[in-house]
């Protein structure tokens, strides 16, 4: 058996579809991975064979930089840093702006290109990122049956009522401008429309034939995965089509020397991670990093692409590199600060970890507002908490006796009896075999 993995160029979208892949890996499938050629090594971790797709203009291997992009990638991502910087709402209209040229490049000859890739693999089953637009147009004209993996909250596909790019919900600490807020759904309803018509016109020369949609942001594949633990998803009122909760995509991590001695020390700390895009904001890394020293607190902190300077000084024992091993250091964590990024979320939670979330973009607003709904953790406005606000939810989230480590706990243990590859190797099975 043979399965294909599509997936942008990006370590964030790759590793969690990688770590699905392992159930076909390890019953001793062959497993193929259509991407860029940035995360090749990834690819090659994890014992996999790599073909050729890129599906956009950037690229990341794990920490991004926009020097190492080309020149409209490059303005893209430092206008979507100025904006993080502006708030929440600006953020989110300058993404939905950006959708256009960001979510469907050259989408006749990616969509051309997924299948051919296809006819060369003849895959007997197929993970793709949901937001591997050109790819899913392509397998969505032609029929091609596929597990789709919605990767990061479930608002990254729409239900009815709701629109692409307009979180579903906001934590209490981020209660936008009520006209702010109507006329970003006024820009997400039109980037919304123009985007479906790229959609339509592109289906329809691939396939004459083709049949139009009516929102192309909702459509999705015959086998929807959520990477998302259920019960963060539970009471919050949406209506999901026919899906499976993954929960989280558990993953192995190489050996470090410096990190696993670190660990061996055995002391509570707490892993501070912005993602790959957002640990350019060291201004909100500053901050965490002297509510921490003040909260007496140990830390792991991945800098991405801020300067170990910016941190202020770091007190002996603390562990700071530009990258670290996050799930190795999740696992023993007693708590985490994050961006709400898909995998420090669903990497934390399922490993039982509360959170302080700091959200800048797209769809971590709803997961801040999960992760506070359920009480596992605590959620900030990065440009507005000062240091002692972050410290006190530290020191709260942190502490052995927090009330949310009970859910926690039995999420983790539900995910190691039912873990997220295995789930999705049973599904794509039972599909196959033409079994609901």
């Amino acid at each position: 058996m043979t399965l294909l993995v599509i997936s942008p160029d990006y370590a964030s979208h790759l590793l969690p579809l990688a770590a699905l892949a392992t159930a076909w890996r390890d019953a001793g499938d062959e497993v193929v991975v259509a991407t860029g050629p940035a995360t090749d090594p990834i690819v090659a971790e994890f014992g996999y064979r790599r073909v050729d797709l890129p599906l956009g203009r950037g690229a990341n291997a794990r920490v991004i930089r926009s020097s190492e992009q080309d020149a409209a990638e490059a303005a893209s991502l430092e206008g979507f840093f100025a904006a993080t910087r502006r708030g929440m709402v600006p953020t989110l209209a300058y993404q939905a702006r950006e959708r256009l040229t960001d979510l469907m490049w050259q989408p006749v000859e990616r969509a051309r290109a997924t299948l051919a890739v296809i006819d060369a693999v003849a895959p007997d089953a197929i993970l793709v990122d949901h937001l591997a637009f050109s790819a899913r147009l392509a397998l969505h004209t032609a029929g091609v049956a596929h597990g789709d993996v919605v990767l990061g909250h479930p608002s990254a596909l729409p239900v009815p009522g709701e629109v692409y790019g307009y979180p579903p919900a906001w934590p209490t600490a981020l209660q936008p401008d009520p006209a702010e807020l109507a006329d970003l759904r006024g820009l997400c309803d039109e980037v919304a429309r123009r985007f479906t018509d790229q959609w339509n016109t592109t289906a329809e020369t691939l396939d004459p034939a083709a049949g139009a949609v009516d929102d192309a942001f909702m459509v999705h594949g015959d086998t929807v995965l959520f990477n998302y633990p259920a019960e963060l998803a539970a009471g919050d009122g949406r209506m999901l089509p026919a899906h499976r909760f993954l929960g989280s995509t558990p993953r192995e991590e190489p050996a470090a020397a410096e990190v696993d001695a670190w660990l061996a020390r055995d002391e509570p700390f707490v892993y501070v991670s912005l993602g790959s895009f957002l640990s350019v904001r060291d201004d909100v890394l500053a901050r965490t990093a002297e509510a921490l020293r003040r909260a007496g607190l140990r830390a792991a902190i991945a800098t991405g692409t801020t300067p170990r300077s910016a941190l202020g000084e770091v007190p002996e024992g603390w562990l700071v590199a530009d990258y670290l091993p996050q799930v190795r250091l999740l696992g023993a964590a007693a708590a985490a600060v994050t961006h709400g990024g898909n995998n420090s979320v669903t990497e934390a939670v399922g490993q039982g970890v509360p959170l302080v979330v700091l959200p800048f973009s797209t769809d971590q607003f709803a997961a801040a507002a999960a992760i506070e709904r359920t009480g596992t953790g605590r959620a900030l406005d990065p440009n507005a908490a000062d240091v002692e606000a972050l410290a006190q939810a530290l020191r709260e989230v942190a502490d052995p006796a927090f009330a949310g480590r009970a859910m926690l706990r039995r999420i983790a243990e539900e995910q190691r009896e039912h873990p997220g590859p295995r789930i999705a190797y049973e599904t794509l099975a039972r599909e196959a075999r033409g079994v609901s």
